[in-house]
């Protein structure tokens, strides 16, 4: 299938569900209307960024896959016959829950799942206190507009996953995310920050000859606690096999943004730049330590 039109949706969370996936709803109609092939929703995008706190109560956010948002997902997946990418907290069992993405096809049923491997622990993002790391793999979900390398925020930082997935057959790099600044950081570090995270998945996109999607939420949420509460500074972006940036969204309000992506250049670009040829898998064993000491 080529172009591919693909749309990414940016939003703003509340603390009301039944908001939240209505509006996902209507930004995922409009997107369809509009021609999008494959829809990204951000990461957990049917709340607000509770990873904020620890609090044991915050677990009744979580659901069972299957389970209420995924059979709502699904429906909708199948009326507007687009492929989706959702993200949500999954309760596994008692005491065991995952912050996963779920591959919608669009006969509205579940192509697959991916459990987020990174999790990360720093103020204002305690995930390690309500996430087991994924015990799936980087394995992407094969569906009817090509074969998706999804990862999750986190994930998003470590070369070796992006990597995985494309050994693996992926044809695109997908990162549904929820990143954002410390309002007490200075506008020189928050720039640092977000040229970074911009900078540091071009990278993938380059060395792995594959198109990314990054689509994270925007707007301030206010932390339960006494902390600051964070800015999610928006920005969902798409790249090309090379780097290039195809599109990118704004950094203050929600947005929709469609971008057609040719999937055959992936093969072009690999011909000129053959990175899998030439890595010398022979003398990478040191990358299975933790440090070289």
């Amino acid at each position: 299938m080529n172009p591919l039109k693909v749309a990414l949706i940016q939003q703003n969370c509340s603390s009301s569900r039944d908001d939240n996936i209505a509006k996902t709803a209507q930004m995922v109609r409009t997107a369809a209307a509009s021609g999008a092939q494959l829809v990204v929703l951000q990461e957990l995008h049917t709340s607000t960024y509770f990873c904020q706190v620890e609090s044991p109560t915050l677990f009744d956010l979580a659901e069972p896959i299957p389970g209420p948002s995924t059979e709502i997902l699904g429906k909708l997946a199948g009326e507007m016959e687009v492929v989706i990418v959702a993200s949500l907290f999954e309760r596994r069992a008692a005491g065991l829950y995952h912050n996963t993405a779920v591959v919608f096809e669009k006969d509205g049923s579940i192509a697959g799942i991916y459990r987020k491997m990174h999790i990360p622990d720093d103020p204002g993002f305690y995930e390690k206190f309500y996430f087991t790391p994924g015990d799936l793999g980087f394995n992407p979900i094969t569906t009817s507009v090509g074969t998706l390398g999804v990862l999750v925020c986190w994930d998003q930082w470590f070369p070796e996953a992006a990597r995985l997935m494309a050994l693996a057959g992926a044809d695109l790099l997908i990162y549904p995310t929820a990143i954002g600044w410390d309002p007490d950081d200075t506008i020189e570090e928050q720039q640092r920050q977000y040229d970074a995270w911009v900078t540091v998945q071009r990278g993938h996109a380059v060395s792995n000859g594959l198109p990314l999607l990054a689509v994270n939420r925007v707007g301030f949420e206010s932390s339960p606690q006494d902390a600051e509460g964070i800015k999610f500074w928006g920005g969902s972006f798409v790249a090309g096999p090379q780097g290039e940036i195809l599109a990118v969204a704004s950094q203050t309000a929600e947005e929709i943004i469609l971008v057609e992506i040719d999937q055959e250049r992936s093969e072009r670009v690999r011909r000129i730049w053959p990175f899998l040829r030439d890595r010398r898998i022979d003398e990478y064993g040191d990358l299975l330590k933790r440090f070289r000491d």
